[in-house]
C-alpha cells in the first residue's frame, strides 16, 4: 500500500491517474469505428488532460511549498480498475471500464479533499471529484441507452 508523505507525492499520484485516463480515452478513440463515439472519447481525453494540467499547476504553484502532510494510506487498489482495454473490447465492455475508471477517479479526489488542509487544494479536489462524477454519469447514461433500454 502506498503512503503519501507530502502534497507533492499526492499530486504526483493524481497527475499519473489523469495521464492514464488521457491514454485510455485516446486509445479507445483510436480503436473506435463509430465517429460519434470517437468524438466523445477524444473530448473526454481533452477534459482529463485539463485535469492533469490543473494538478500540475497546483504542484508548481503555492501548494508545492505547503510541505508535508500526515502520512496517508490511500489503499491505492481501491482506485485502480482491474480490466485492461483491448482492441477486441466491445463497446459495452468499454463503457463498463470507463464507468469504473470515472468512479475510481471521483472517489480518489473526494478522499484527497478530505485529507488535505489547504483550502485551495480542497476546492480543487472537490471540483475534480464532481467533474469525474459527471463523466461517470455520462457513461452510465450511454450504457443505459444502448444496453438497458427496451428496443
Amino acid at each position: 500500500m502506498e503512503k503519501f508523505e507530502s502534497i507533492k507525492q499526492t499530486l504526483d499520484f493524481a497527475i499519473e491517474r489523469e495521464q492514464e485516463a488521457v491514454d485510455f480515452y485516446t486509445g479507445l478513440a483510436e480503436q473506435s469505428d463509430n465517429a460519434s463515439l470517437k468524438k466523445t472519447l477524444v473530448a473526454f481525453a481533452g477534459v482529463e488532460k485539463g485535469h492533469k494540467e490543473k494538478l500540475q499547476a497546483a504542484k508548481a504553484g503555492a501548494f508545492a511549498a505547503v510541505g508535508n502532510v500526515q502520512s496517508i494510506d490511500l489503499k491505492i487498489g481501491d482506485y485502480l480498475v482491474d480490466v485492461q482495454p483491448s482492441p477486441e473490447m466491445s463497446f459495452q465492455d468499454a463503457l463498463v471500464v470507463a464507468i469504473k475508471r470515472e468512479k475510481a477517479a471521483m472517489d480518489l479526489y473526494s478522499d484527497l479533499a478530505k485529507l488535505v488542509s489547504d483550502s485551495a487544494l480542497v476546492a480543487l479536489f472537490e471540483k475534480l471529484s464532481r467533474e469525474e462524477g459527471t463523466h461517470k454519469n455520462s457513461f452510465e447514461a450511454a450504457y443505459e441507452e444502448h444496453f438497458l433500454s427496451e428496443n
